[in-house]
């Protein structure tokens, strides 16, 4: 299995070089250091979903409803900010990750007790999360002049020339790379989507570990939800609307099998940062960014056939050596 994950890696992180290659022949100030760290900033809340997105994957789920927890959360935080404005960050940022985590523990009972497809969970509750985003706001939005400086500011702060935003990416990602190849839960979460039935008889609770794959799912979108808001200081009703399809598309793109099971940090790293190359491309070499839903599609699409293709492939080299064998 992880055999596998430096091979799709590299392949993506050559592609990437590509991009930026050819857009470098276009405008040769898009790899420039300064704009590259941009880049990676705007890309900062893809990544952090994305890894989020694909726990829950590997676990033979999926969220639907992480931009609208993202949303959300938002609001309920930047709320909270304007009726208590001197309430200090640290206690912002955990009642962000504490709200995530409700509405992605939402998702996994539904999915784990009442055995309703994921799928349809997600879809039902991202409805009603935005639902519940125009109750609590009244549709008015929370706009930068009624948010406090130090709410605003923190994910602008920088820290060895990258915002806080970045460093956050960094330091989940570091934490989901030493998670899933070092500790119980994330074996559980790869057993879990490769063979369930299997994982079983090993003693993993399947429903409880895909229940434990959405919160932390829930909490990242939590997290992402503040960071957010007080970044592009605005929240209302249709913030990151469609954004859903974005972190799906890293996930796959990335090489995070819809099978579950296959899949790796690095993979879904690389698919957020490919997306985001592109997003912030598309105005510099004239396409409207309209576009990008259909590029996003596109790359789904082809990612998905990928993936079928290596796994027909690798189910012919199984049975090929099991006639061997026999």
């Amino acid at each position: 299995m992880s055999r596998t994950f430096p091979i799709r890696e590299t392949i993506l992180a050559g592609a990437i070089v590509v991009l930026l290659a050819l857009i470098a022949s276009r405008f040769a100030g898009f790899i420039a250091p300064s704009n590259l760290a941009r880049v990676f900033n705007d890309t900062a809340p893809l990544i952090i979903l994305a890894l989020g997105q694909m726990v829950v994957i590997l676990t033979r789920c999926i969220d639907l409803s992480v931009a609208a927890n993202l949303a959300l959360t938002g609001m309920a935080v930047a709320m909270i900010n304007v009726a208590m404005p001197g309430l200090p960050i640290p206690i912002i940022i955990a009642i962000a990750i504490m709200l995530g985590a409700v509405m992605g523990a939402i998702n996994g009972v539904l999915v784990w007790k009442l055995s309703i497809p994921p799928i349809v969970v997600t879809l039902g509750t991202m409805t009603i999360f935005r639902g519940i985003i125009f109750l609590i706001s009244d549709g008015k939005w929370v706009n930068s002049h009624e948010m406090s400086p130090a709410f605003t500011g923190f994910p602008r702060a920088e820290i060895l020339g990258l915002p806080v935003l970045s460093w956050v990416a960094i330091v989940t990602t570091l934490i989901f790379a030493v998670m899933m190849s070092r500790t119980p839960l994330g074996r559980s979460i790869f057993a879990v989507g490769g063979n369930p039935h299997a994982a079983v008889y090993t003693g993993i609770d399947v429903g409880r570990t895909q229940f434990q794959a959405f919160v932390i799912s829930g909490a990242l979108a939590g997290l992402t939800g503040y960071l957010w808001v007080a970044r592009y200081a605005v929240a209302y009703v249709d913030i990151a609307g469609g954004f859903e399809l974005e972190v799906v598309a890293a996930c796959v793109i990335g090489g995070i099998s819809i099978a579950g099971g296959v899949g790796s940090v690095g993979g879904a790293v690389l698919g957020a940062i490919f997306l985001g190359v592109v997003k912030n491309a598309l105005p510099v070499v004239n396409i409207s960014p309209f576009w990008q839903l259909a590029i996003s599609g596109s790359a789904i699409l082809i990612a998905v056939a990928f993936n079928a293709s290596a796994g027909r492939k690798k189910g012919r080299i199984i049975l090929k050596s099991a006639e061997v064998t026999s």
